[in-house]
């Protein structure tokens, strides 16, 4: 097995150097730069008044896949970024390789966005082998962790997420990287990591953990391993390593995994969130309790005590001011704790701000509205924690306020 050792000297780290740097935390430009787009009011200079201030590593922010506006996501690279930038909980993404290893991807078949896979001699055991665009006709390409192994897995290097859909060579199609992120960290090796060698790493680094098991691309059980043996194998690992459930949110967006963990690991089940894709259901309405899949008390009653919806359905607009919604004022009536996905993932905000920000669209025509969100998901609807693409913008604002 890959050693923590032998992970960060692939990055150009020594352990000494890792365990020290955990306490090293640095913002750099962008809180201030979205500070100074704010308008003038409370809030604004509240933020203001912190600058130059101590910034402290807090649970309330958490590094999605790292900090992949600029980093390869679930690289081990890109933790140590979040976790230089106060990142209090950190996150894997949990799959399987074909020999049932627990690997961190974000999915099971993004090798071909996510890696270099389509480059290297792996290429034919992709599912869909890259077909160019012709015409009307995009790029197309599927590469599987489950049709590659552990070992073969490690060949891999990450780069950022992202494919050209015009692409007539594997060269062009893997050159997709949006212009408001950057190329400039993955140039090199992007260290990719297990699911166990990231606890490892995550512990190092002095922050806790918050893994999501990903639904399989292919049937289930596979080769003898089942949904339940996966979710089981995930829980395995926290044990094996020492940690205390207490560190450990451990995610899905299936209902069945978290109630097996509730029913079969009860310390573990205790901090379980359901990732809600209420949002897939048609005419579904935050503001509309008739459009949505059952009532939010039922999941308190079933047990569950996180639950994690995208940003947007927390929040609504009345009299252009940014307000909870009616989904979180029902969430918080029913005792649940809530976290929320994601910051930093839409780009500039000049424009509305895509599907993170559909809810509040109407006052969302500056990158400084993006304080203005975290501030009421934070103060009025009562999250528990926000994930980030780039958390030293929520650890500012934790680190504040106050928030741990």
């Amino acid at each position: 097995m890959t050693t923590l050792k032998t992970l960060f000297c692939a990055s150009a780290f020594v352990m000494g150097g890792a365990v020290a740097m955990a306490d090293v935390i640095e913002m750099g430009p962008r809180p201030y730069y979205l500070i100074d787009r704010m308008e003038a009011g409370p809030l604004k200079d509240k933020l203001m008044s912190c600058m130059g201030q101590d910034v402290v590593r807090t649970d309330f922010s958490i590094g999605h896949r790292g900090a992949p506006m600029q980093f390869p996501e679930h690289t081990v690279e890109s933790n140590v970024a979040a976790a230089r930038m106060g990142a209090g909980i950190l996150e894997c993404d949990v799959t399987f390789t074909k020999d049932k290893e627990l690997v961190c991807r974000h999915a099971q078949n993004d090798l071909h966005t996510t890696t270099n896979i389509l480059a290297s001699p792996l290429a034919n055991t992709c599912v869909t082998p890259f077909s160019p665009a012709s015409g009307d006709t995009d790029a197309a390409a599927e590469c599987r962790t489950s049709e590659i192994t552990l070992a073969e897995y490690r060949t891999l290097n990450g780069k950022m997420d992202a494919a050209n859909s015009k692409g007539t060579t594997v060269e062009e199609y893997m050159d997709g990287t949006a212009g408001w992120r950057t190329d400039l960290y993955s140039a090199e090796k992007g260290t990719l990591m297990t699911h166990a060698e990231s606890i490892e790493l995550f512990k190092s680094l002095g922050a806790k953990f918050t893994p999501e098991l990903k639904t399989p691309s292919v049937e289930m059980p596979f080769d003898g391993f089942s949904q339940q043996d996966y979710a089981q194998k995930l829980i395995d690992e926290y044990e094996a390593a020492g940690i205390p459930a207490s560190d450990v949110w451990a995610q899905s967006f299936n209902l069945e995994d978290v109630l097996y963990w509730i029913e079969n690991e009860p310390e573990f089940g205790a901090q379980a969130v359901y990732l809600v894709d209420h949002y897939n259901e048609e005419g579904f309405d935050p503001q509309d309790p008739a459009s949505w899949p059952r009532p939010l008390a039922e999941y308190a009653e079933l047990g569950v005590n996180f639950i994690a919806p995208p940003t947007w359905i927390l929040v609504a607009v009345e009299n252009g001011e940014i307000v909870p919604s009616e989904w979180a004022k029902q969430a918080q009536a029913a005792g649940l704790n809530i976290i929320t996905w994601t910051i930093e993932r839409s780009g500039p905000l000049t424009t509305g701000g895509g599907w993170y920000y559909q809810t509040i669209e109407e006052v969302t025509s500056s990158d400084g509205v993006m304080y203005e969100l975290i501030d009421v998901l934070a103060q009025d609807v009562g999250v528990a924690g926000i994930f980030s693409d780039w958390p030293a913008t929520v650890s500012y604002y934790a680190s504040c306020m106050g928030l741990d």
